[in-house]
């Protein structure tokens, strides 16, 4: 089983400009760095002063000096997609520690060249070739099939072959003929989507609001405190695996 615990964060912005590859990844480099040593100095320099408004750790407000980034783990495993559009990252940390392990999904968000909001292997991850690349409105589109058919069984996901989904810490069928479409939940609506979508890797995040009844979701799933699209407010989430 992988970690016992799955810790999120969360940031949202509010406007773009001279977004880069290399400007995300220094960003997630220095978020790496201060989640690896504790010492919040690395990151905070890509935090803009006057637009963060606060942190949030399971839906309570904490100084960043009380939140996990202060705490120093011993990560085993990171991988970032990059959305150039909306200029931000999702960073999934392991930490496999033997009593109390974690996975960590983070997506960070710019305003200015500055995180704006924080919200905080089987598999071969390289790049796709340039010709075999789909844009980022097609790789949204198939993530909302996906998502839609959790609440309407009559829509057609494209799932690739073979496809194997990873949830609730239970791994598909990796086989050649593995298929994806079995055992997708019903009745289960997944709503205020936000999305970080990597053109170059073919992969995107979404965190969104899981379930009809918010206030009786359990803590295998999430939701997220509303966000007016000009704050800048750090977002986390936290579940247990079953």
């Amino acid at each position: 089983m992988l970690p016992t615990t799955l810790l999120l964060t969360t940031l949202f912005a509010t406007a773009f400009t001279h977004c880069t590859r290399p400007l995300l990844a220094s960003a997630v480099s220095a978020y790496l760095t201060a989640q690896l040593t504790g010492s919040l100095s690395p990151f905070t320099a890509y935090i803009s002063n006057t637009t963060f408004l606060g942190y949030y750790e399971n839906a309570i407000n904490l100084p960043l000096s009380s939140s996990l980034i202060a705490n120093p783990l011993l990560l085993t495993h990171n991988r970032t997609i990059y959305d150039l559009s909306s200029c931000a990252t999702f960073t999934e940390l392991v930490v496999a520690g033997p009593t109390n392990p974690f996975v960590i999904g983070t997506q960070l968000r710019f305003t200015n060249h500055k995180i704006s909001k924080f919200w905080t292997s089987r598999e071969a991850w390289d790049p796709i070739p340039i010709s075999e690349r789909d844009n980022a409105d097609t790789i949204r589109k198939a993530t909302d099939a996906y998502l839609d058919v959790f609440s309407n069984p009559n829509v057609t996901v494209p799932w690739g072959t073979p496809c194997v989904r990873l949830e609730g810490g239970l791994y598909g069928d990796p086989g050649v003929n593995g298929t994806c479409a079995g055992g997708v939940p019903t009745g289960v609506p997944m709503k205020r989507r936000r999305y970080v979508v990597d053109e170059e890797m073919g992969a995107v995040d979404v965190l969104l609001d899981f379930g009809k009844n918010l206030a009786k979701v359990p803590l295998e799933n999430w939701s997220l405190t509303e966000c007016p699209a000009s704050d800048d407010t750090l977002y986390v989430g936290k579940r247990s695996f079953a």
